[in-house]
């Protein structure tokens, strides 16, 4: 059986982390058999998160698991797609994860009372003496890699003007699909719930979510994702929280 380690749930989320969440959809969407623990960075071959144990094969970053996956289990996650979607599914999903995730990562890390709601609390259980020091660096250390991502060179208002235009393409590729690419959860799918319930979670309050519940057809997406692979979650839906 496969262990996915992950950072378990979270920010009123199934699990805290956005790629955890896509490799932990695409095991359910292939259905594959797996049991889940936490774990941190560091424990990983490429010290992020989320990495799998699969018969004493070690596998880190979502993308490669997924190419795992595919090739072991003999499972395509784009199996309902032609070429020309193939390659639409592919640069939806770069843009997610190289665009959308960082205004997601902004949203948690650089806005100072989400900092104190959230990641700031994954040192609680540090030395009294040693909390409020890797606070400090690991807030440090994220905006860093924020800024070098590109969206933290802008001010807020540009940063999610800039989200909103990717939030606007998944929408208009969405339209009345219930799932990206047209009637049967694909690949994508995962990433873009991952990223998207993320900035959706009413845990957290920020331009960008409200922004991104102008939406309604990706509110319902991440809804309809949410109940179809977490149904024993206690969430709320979007469209009735709002």
């Amino acid at each position: 059986m496969i262990t996915l380690y992950g950072f378990g749930a979270g920010f009123g989320l199934p699990e805290i982390g956005p790629f955890v969440t896509k490799t932990e959809v695409q095991l359910k969407m292939a259905g594959v058999a797996y049991r889940k623990e936490k774990a941190r960075p560091p424990a990983s071959p490429k010290g992020q998160l989320p990495y799998i144990d699969d018969d004493a094969q070690r596998i880190a970053d979502s993308t490669f698991i997924r190419a795992h996956i595919e090739r072991k289990y003999g499972f395509d996650f784009d199996q309902a797609l032609g070429l020309q979607q193939r390659a639409q599914a592919w640069a939806f999903e770069r843009m997610i994860e190289h665009h959308l995730y960082w205004a997601l990562i902004g949203m948690r890390w650089v806005d100072p009372d989400n900092f104190a709601k959230g990641p700031a609390h994954f040192f609680d259980h540090a030395p009294e003496h040693l909390r409020d020091r890797l606070r400090e660096d690991a807030q440090f250390r994220v905006a860093e890699n924020y800024l070098l991502s590109g969206l933290g060179r802008h001010s807020p208002d540009e940063d999610i003007d800039l989200a909103v235009r990717s939030l606007l393409a998944l929408s208009v590729q969405l339209g009345s699909n219930p799932y990206l690419m047209g009637e049967t959860p694909c690949g994508v799918d995962a990433t873009a719930f991952a990223v998207l319930a993320g900035i959706l979670s009413p845990f957290f309050v920020s331009p960008l979510r409200e922004r991104a519940e102008q939406f309604q057809n990706l509110t319902a997406y991440v809804d309809r994702m949410m109940f179809r692979y977490y149904p024993d979650f206690a969430w709320t839906p979007l469209l009735q929280a709002a």
